[in-house]
């Protein structure tokens, strides 16, 4: 490989997935080969106003790239990812890692057997909030982690993340994998049980939950409760809150990931504009996929880390269904 990683995009379904390629153009040592997209109206404009090339199908990407960034609606993770394993190509994929516990075994697998890597995008552990809260834990200054309170919240992003067929679910799965990564990252623990309560509130009519409070488990005892709710108003960002409360046995800690932002409220038309700054969390996710490509290094977030926040999410459903405690893993 030279010192330029060959990068390609497929799909540009997920709002994410534009994050992602500014960051890309905007790094001088990486080669933007191109973009593949099933909607074919959407990916030649992407590429024409990116000045790249669009490129009519996954394969004819695939056979130039040496890595890709997989943002499609979330049913179709598995699909994408499995081509790139077969093509030999590093792959980031979109959280949630899949819809079910089966396809992200397979995908795991089949990029373990193709010899490529495979990344779960969860740029939330890359916000300098985060990072410096996990240098303090890591440090022993909080001790050890008794609780956490999170929320990750924001307006209901609309089109296929509310229609079941594409998305897998409603906020439950949107918005429990962020946090349940952050939690298992600062104990250390895997999460032994779940109990859930999902419901549609702010969006009535909508075929997926839009509201829900989580309380899980974690091995040594930890207690974490999540409030992964799209209950913001209209013009709020689709995701602009994430927040966590970490209780130790010394100390505590508040984290916000996206405290850097203005409030803009406009007189005029009485409009709220919610306007973020600085870098996001996303631009040391992308750099850090791409540097794993180029050198070989494994990726600091891996499939695994995807399913296991997956598998908290499918047991919210389970909770939900059954009415009652749901314990980890899920069995077959």
């Amino acid at each position: 490989m030279s010192d330029k990683p060959r990068i390609g995009m497929i799909s540009f379904a997920h709002m994410h997935a534009f994050s992602y390629l500014n960051v890309l153009l905007s790094m001088p040592d990486v080669e933007l080969i191109g973009i593949a997209d099933d909607d074919t109206e959407r990916g030649k404009q992407v590429a024409d106003e990116a000045g790249l090339p669009y490129l009519n199908s996954e394969e004819a990407l695939l056979e130039r790239a040496d890595g890709v960034i997989v943002t499609t609606e979330n049913v179709r993770h598995r699909e994408k990812v499995l081509q790139a394993a077969q093509a030999g190509v590093d792959v980031m994929c979109e959280k949630p890692l899949a819809t079910t516990m089966e396809d992200g075994r397979e995908m795991i697998s089949a990029c373990r057997e193709g010899g490529v890597q495979l990344m779960t995008a969860f740029p939330c552990r890359f916000a300098p909030a985060f990072v410096e809260a996990r240098q303090m834990i890591e440090a022993g200054d909080l001790g050890r982690i008794l609780a956490i309170s999170a929320t990750n919240r924001g307006r209901n992003p609309g089109g296929w993340f509310v229609q079941p067929e594409l998305s897998g679910g409603g906020t439950a799965l949107d918005h429990t994998v962020h946090m349940v990564d952050l939690m298992r990252v600062v104990t250390g623990q895997e999460p032994v049980t779940v109990y859930a309560e999902l419901d549609t509130v702010y969006n009535p009519g909508l075929e997926v939950e839009d509201c829900g409070l989580l309380s899980i488990e974690f091995v040594d005892g930890c207690i974490a409760a999540l409030d992964c709710s799209w209950s913001r108003p209209p013009h709020y960002p689709v995701w602009g809150d994430a927040t966590m409360t970490i209780i130790g046995e010394r100390g505590n800690v508040a984290v916000d990931l996206f405290r850097e932002h203005l409030d803009y409220y406009n007189n005029n038309d009485q409009s709220y504009t919610w306007a973020g700054y600085g870098e996001t969390p996303d631009d040391d996710l992308v750099r850090a996929f791409v540097q794993s490509v180029r050198s070989g290094e494994p990726v600091p977030v891996t499939g695994e880390d995807g399913l296991r926040a997956v598998e908290v999410a499918l047991a919210a459903y389970k909770s939900v269904e059954h009415g009652g405690l749901v314990s980890l893993p899920l069995q077959q």
